[in-house]
């Protein structure tokens, strides 16, 4: 088996793998080369149907609800002893089908998520309090009730292209942590290391139809929001498709958890230093070539420090090295397909028509004629009213506004539909902190933060970014509902 192989491209359904109802199948496409590398079933409505119908009774009538927490950790903690041991697999496959660079694939998209999912099975399950003693209340007596938390039912989740592996990870952990049952269905673009879940599945004896695992497009994906025996939906993309998934899952009054887009702003204080700034500016234009939902893509500086900082941008680009993402001097790899790529571009070219400048970037790169690229893109001379100001690109373009104080900062930074991340960077944090209290966005990092993704913090949005939560408790709390227990005294 090479390291973009599975032993099996089937769909997995109540503990079996299965060719499918049709012989449909999609073409999975490396975006560095435009080559098909894989082909995967295409899940027609009797496949979903019987995914959810495993699932279903697995919930029912199978025995992973009613293990106890400290049970369903150990099970977990063996998936995430095996999902380690094929670490450099999965690190291949995420750059074969998602076109990650080969250092982001090791870090964020693969090593980030097992150290998240072996911390929910070794920390946060075995602690979590699935019942505890109802709150004393005057007249209702001491010790007369319970609270319990128990799963939601069967959870469908659907997942994006652009880190695949981690969020179906942050959805199948807290599912199964909870004692939910589960249909996992990646997105078509990237559905080989949403299988490998299948084998580790296998591998650590998790019970058949606990966790199954469909290949398939949007109208599988609706088939899926749309079935009667699916009791919570977690989906991540765009706002678009999850307006439609959140109408979807209302005809049967679903539980919806939406993690979805972002036009998030980078605030650069008056007394920032760009030396510390500019590293996190150029993250947010160059990780995966912009496709990151909490990517920092608005850049907004104190008008002091425009001009400056705008130099020290230009003037780094031009060595960021675009191309192979399996090479490790790549900088940064290839959207995920040429029509994401027209998407992008058309979104450019009404900046230009809307008065935006072009400060570096904007075309394809001349010496790629093969892939999916784009070069990396800064905007100057824009107003927070355009266009590209407002909608997200999802592609490796910034935006630099300015602004005059703090208070004004703020007020561009919170105009907008989106609200799922922020930065602030000043030299005196007290303030950073005082602005980043008045931001409506659902996290926010001042100077740089901790670095990376914390595993205890909550990870999701205020206003059209999304519904609900993931990672840590907060992740797993999603997946379970509440139950009082009271009774008489004596």
């Amino acid at each position: 088996m090479t390291s973009t192989e599975l032993t099996t491209r089937k769909l997995f359904i109540d503990g079996a793998w299965t060719e499918g109802a049709t012989e449909e199948a999609l073409s999975v496409v490396n975006p560095a080369t435009e080559e098909t590398i894989a082909e995967v079933p295409q899940a027609s409505p009797a496949d979903i149907d019987a995914a959810v119908g495993a699932a279903r009774r697995a919930f029912d009538d199978g025995p992973w609800p009613r293990m106890s927490p400290l049970e369903r950790a150990k099970v977990l903690a063996d998936m995430a002893d095996e999902l380690s041991r094929r670490r450099a697999e999965l690190v291949e496959l995420s750059i074969a089908e998602a076109g990650s660079t080969r250092m982001l694939a090791d870090i964020l998209q693969v090593g980030t998520p097992i150290d998240h999912f072996a911390d929910l099975a070794h920390r946060v399950l075995p602690q979590f309090a699935f019942d505890e003693p109802a709150r004393p209340v005057f007249g209702n007596g001491i010790g007369q009730g319970q609270i319990l938390r128990e799963p939601y039912g069967v959870a469908a989740l659907i997942t994006a292209f652009n880190f695949p592996f981690l969020l179906n990870l942050a959805k199948v952990g807290p599912a199964l942590a909870a004692g939910c049952t589960a249909v996992l269905k990646s997105s078509p673009y990237t559905p080989l290391e949403a299988l490998v879940l299948g084998e580790v599945a296998e591998a650590a004896g998790l019970p058949p139809g606990t966790l199954n695992i469909v290949t398939g497009d949007i109208d599988a994906g609706q088939r899926l929001t749309q079935h009667p025996d699916v009791d919570i939906v977690s989906f991540t993309g765009s706002d678009t498709v999850g307006r439609k998934v959140y109408a979807q899952g209302a005809e049967s009054i679903k539980k919806v958890v939406l993690e979805l887009g972002g036009k998030s702003a980078n605030i650069i204080l008056d007394d920032a230093d760009l030396d510390k700034v500019l590293e996190s500016v150029l993250a947010g234009i160059i990780t995966h070539a912009g496709q990151g939902c909490a990517l920092l893509t608005r850049i907004l500086v104190h008008e002091s420090l425009h001009d400056e900082l705008i130099a020290r941008i230009v003037g780094v680009l031009g060595f960021i090295g675009v191309g192979d993402p399996s090479d490790p001097a790549t900088v940064m790899g290839p959207l995920i397909r040429d029509v994401q790529r027209q998407r992008v571009e058309e979104l450019i070219a009404s900046g230009v028509a809307q008065g935006a400048e072009i400060a570096f970037g904007g075309k394809r790169p001349a010496h790629l004629d093969r892939g999916y690229y784009l070069e990396p893109t800064l905007f100057v001379g824009v107003d927070n009213g355009m266009r590209i100001a407002q909608e997200e690109f999802f592609g490796p373009v910034g935006v630099v506004i300015p602004f005059r104080d703090d208070a004004d900062a703020v007020r561009i930074a919170n105009d907008s539909r989106y609200g799922l991340a922020g930065g602030v960077w000043s030299a005196d944090p007290v303030r950073a902190a005082e602005v980043a209290r008045k931001l409506r966005t659902g996290m926010v990092v001042i100077n740089g933060g901790g670095g990376g993704l914390n595993p205890g913090a909550p990870f999701g949005g205020y206003k059209q970014s999304g519904i609900g939560r993931e990672f840590g408790e907060f992740g797993l709390s999603e997946y379970l509902q509440h139950k009082a227990l009271q009774w008489p005294v004596g």
